[in-house]
């Protein structure tokens, strides 16, 4: 595959706290515009690779390489600007804010105007906010979340929130989005609204998706290729049909030999 066709590479990317190993060796490549699947018992390691994707985590061996940088070597805060985004396991909204102003703000890293100007909103501030006002009204557009729009995130249901959450990371208009079992804690029917958003948004903005999720009905359903981790090793990688029949994979769900 030729390096057009990746768009972000890890590398024996290895991780330890103290005595434990959460991540060893970890080698896979995420193609441009496809949705990756993450799956593994609890503890094999899936959070933490996603964390130091996004810089949380910073690994002790290996390399995280995207648009020709190593991410080990960049800070946190800088992950984003580069087109990285992501949501995580526990809804982490402004719980006083509404659906809007949580979208709004997470348009702050790209504010480009001083003090003077905003405080009087004239000129360059006015013209950035009615960009930002576009962009986040077009995701609460592709959300479906119009009617929630200006209710407090803290009074939404959970389902809601999980979508809010969606909403903030894309109007970051990431390249690459990292989801944390953005289903987690919703009922069918929410799943499958879920599953269609992440479905839209990889098929009309191109976005590539790393997808940690341990509903394997909507794993198998959306995701392109399937990678596996046990105690922090990647056991299996493969389509769905394939990760579904390996030995290894059956023995780290089932238990058995």
């Amino acid at each position: 595959m030729s390096e057009d066709e990746i768009h972000l590479i890890v590398d024996q990317l290895s991780i330890s706290f103290g005595g434990l190993m959460a991540l060893s060796n970890v080698h896979f490549e995420l193609r441009k515009g496809e949705i990756l699947g993450i799956i593994g018992p609890n503890g094999a390691g899936k959070t933490c690779l996603l964390n130091c994707i996004s810089g949380f985590y910073r690994p002790q061996w290996g390399e995280i390489l995207f648009k020709g940088r190593n991410l080990v070597k960049v800070a946190p805060h800088v992950i984003p600007n580069l087109g990285i985004s992501r949501t995580f396991q526990n809804v982490e909204l402004y719980t006083g804010l509404s659906t809007l102003d949580n979208l709004l703000a997470a348009r702050h890293m790209f504010i480009d105007y001083g003090v003077g100007s905003a405080l009087f909103h004239f000129g360059r501030a006015k013209r950035e906010e009615i960009k930002h006002r576009r962009i986040v009204e077009d995701i609460i557009k592709l959300l479906e979340i119009e009617d929630i729009r200006d209710h407090t995130v803290g009074s939404l249901p959970y389902g809601l929130r999980k979508r809010v959450e969606l909403g903030r990371a894309l109007v970051q208009e990431p390249e690459v989005l990292l989801l944390d079992e953005p289903m987690a804690g919703m009922n069918v029917e929410e799943k499958e609204d879920m599953a269609r958003f992440i479905i839209d948004v990889n098929e009309l903005k191109g976005t590539s998706i790393i997808l940690i999720e341990h509903d394997m009905g909507v794993v198998m359903d959306i995701t392109e290729r399937i990678i596996v981790l046990d105690f922090g090793n990647k056991i299996a990688e493969g389509i769905a049909g394939d990760i579904q029949k390996d030995a290894k994979v059956i023995k780290a769900y089932l238990g058995k030999t």
